[in-house]
């Protein structure tokens, strides 16, 4: 669909360039070794993926690998993205997968999904290459009120919670988004996901993280907490802060009837 003006507005032009790059994406790996606080952020997100997995999974798929590093925690898994990279086994459209129907136990994505631009193509997708039992296993952005001012006033990406539809015009693979994408569909829209994939069953939305992805500063900064202080930022979080009304993230696990 088209943005609105005030969302287009939000866009900052000059930044999509050299996100589309595939020097960027390696350089942010190189960044996930060196910050060690946004480097245990991604291993525990990981470790969530492969604990949401179906018992007995075997054929793992993960959509735009990008920086990652998911064969530490998952082994085997066919890594993919949309760019040409050195360090996956593919590169493919999520909207198009190259693979059989009924043959993957997994599809995995981390911070992918507000980033199709087509997510209803996506999901006619996930269904037909999903064995029964299958699941689409995500984690994305989450909109609360917390999040929403973040992602509003602290963040590169357009947050287009107004959006009437679930399509929006991109610019590229990594600069082109909509970070409320997931909220919208599995959340405001979900009677709408619910009549248009009955074959897709929501198993789980838990939010998660109110701070520490700010506390790491993320790809857009050098400054970040140190990697010892990490476990303690996740018990305030655990203990003190509400994780359901506050976090920015969001574990959303979709399993195939």
């Amino acid at each position: 669909m088209r943005a609105s003006g005030r969302n287009r507005q939000n866009m900052k032009p000059g930044k999509k360039t050299d996100l589309d790059s595939p020097a960027i994406t390696i350089r942010r790996r190189s960044l996930v070794e060196r910050k060690r606080f946004l480097k245990k952020i991604y291993g525990e997100w990981y470790q969530l993926l492969q604990s949401a997995l179906p018992e007995n999974s075997a054929i793992n798929m993960e959509l735009g690998s990008g920086s990652g590093v998911i064969d530490r925690f998952i082994p085997g898994t066919i890594t993919s993205d949309i760019m040409t990279l050195p360090f996956v086994d593919v590169v493919l459209d999520g909207i198009s997968l190259p693979v059989a129907s009924a043959c993957l136990d997994s599809l995995l994505l981390v911070n992918v999904f507000h980033h199709i631009p087509d997510v209803r193509e996506f999901l006619h997708e996930s269904v037909r290459v999903l064995k029964p039992g299958g699941r689409v296993i995500m984690i994305e952005p989450w909109v609360n009120s917390w999040s929403r001012w973040i992602y509003t006033n602290f963040h590169h990406e357009q947050l287009g919670i107004s959006y009437i539809n679930w399509e929006f015009q991109t610019s590229g693979p990594l600069s082109g988004s909509n970070q409320a994408l997931p909220w919208i569909v599995f959340k405001r829209d979900i009677s709408d996901f619910e009549a248009e994939f009955p074959q897709l069953a929501i198993k789980t939305i838990s939010p998660l993280m109110p701070v520490t992805y700010l506390l790491s500063g993320g790809f857009s900064t050098r400054l970040s907490f140190p990697g010892f202080m990490y476990r303690f930022w996740r018990w305030v979080e655990q203990k003190i802060l509400n994780s359901r009304k506050s976090g920015m993230f969001a574990l959303i696990v979709l399993e195939r009837n």
